[in-house]
């Protein structure tokens, strides 16, 4: 199907997108595009085992960063996500959702039958276009709407156009993050700040709420956490905060949302190798050894994260809300 794309004639700033997607599941989506799959699941390997390992090389990008341009470059479930059709009919909103966790969650949701909207900033065109691409060769209605977050007309708007092109919707996925790297607070500018915190907590604040008006029941809301929300960085002070913010804000909404059938859960990811990272999230030296201080001894790739989604979105998962689940290789928390 064909995609549509708004680009709303505003600010050209922000957003971010964080980590994830794919692990064999059971028979591609009706449409799929053929993938590197002998069929069947997913065949037995080791975890700490075929994906990148650091030492990584030395490299770095402006603000928001692309997946294409980062060595190695990122999966996000490209060729190995099969569907199940867990998701037919389902139609989802997904910030940040043309690189890292936000892309893998993408390509999962459609290979599932979801026709799916992203949201990402304008600079991060280039993969968002291929985010889109993905979308509709798995068959699906590909929604694209560039725009930044940290503006709450925006905000609503998005939520207005993608519930207008997707003839509804069901499945929001919080996901665009704000993360920079500061060794002391003394560091850490009042505009970066309130960059970090406008991105990511009042956006989650302004776009559920205006997805809450719309959703039926048996609607999913999925926040993308972090382990900083339970394991806080020393050098990631503010991002860490707005982490255990979203934590909290999963919880509390889930109590509130379940009278309207509407469930709510996280997802608190450990390191992921995505452009959060190479664009200011980690220094050089730490981006090097990226992942090593895991007992899986790398970083997570989009692909391996995707899966949870999927399950929180699903209508399967009917008494699983106000929860909030780990992928971090074996460290952290919950």
């Amino acid at each position: 199907m064909d995609s549509t794309d708004f680009k709303p004639s505003r600010r050209h700033l922000l957003q971010g997108a964080a980590i994830t997607a794919a692990v064999g599941l059971a028979t591609p989506v009706m449409g799929q595009a053929a993938t590197a799959s002998s069929g069947g699941g997913k065949p037995l390997s080791n975890p700490q085992n075929g994906y990148p390992k650091p030492p990584f090389t030395e490299q770095s990008q402006p603000w928001p960063g692309l997946a294409g341009k980062m060595n190695p470059r990122p999966d996000h479930g490209e060729s190995s996500y099969q569907g199940s059709q867990q998701l037919a009919g389902r139609r989802a909103l997904i910030t940040g959702g043309d690189s890292g966790i936000g892309r893998a969650v993408a390509i999962a949701f459609a290979r599932e039958g979801a026709d799916v909207a992203i949201n990402y900033l304008p600079a991060e065109e280039p993969d968002a276009r291929e985010v889109a691409d993905l979308i509709r060769q798995a068959g699906r209605k590909a929604v694209t709407i560039p725009g930044d977050i940290r503006d709450p007309e925006f905000c609503r708007r998005l939520v207005q156009d993608a519930t207008k092109a997707l003839g509804g919707l069901d499945i929001l996925v919080n996901n665009a993050g704000r993360q920079h790297s500061y060794d002391s607070i003394l560091d850490i500018p009042d505009d970066q700040f309130d960059w970090t915190v406008k991105t990511n907590l009042y956006a989650l604040f302004w776009i559920t709420k205006a997805a809450v008006a719309v959703m039926p029941e048996g609607a999913a809301i999925i926040n993308t956490a972090s382990v900083n929300a339970y394991d806080p960085s020393k050098n990631l002070l503010d991002y860490a905060m707005t982490k255990a913010g979203i934590a909290n804000f999963s919880k509390g909404l889930a109590k509130q949302l379940i009278d309207r059938g509407i469930r709510v859960n996280a997802v608190a990811p450990g390191p992921f190798w995505t452009p959060l990272q190479v664009s200011g999230g980690q220094t050089t030296e730490k981006l090097k050894q990226f992942g090593s201080d895991t007992p899986m001894k790398r970083p997570g790739q989009p692909a391996e994260i995707a899966p949870i989604y999927v399950q929180l979105a699903s209508a399967r998962s009917t008494y699983v809300t106000g929860q909030v689940f780990g992928a971090s290789g074996g460290a952290g928390q919950p």
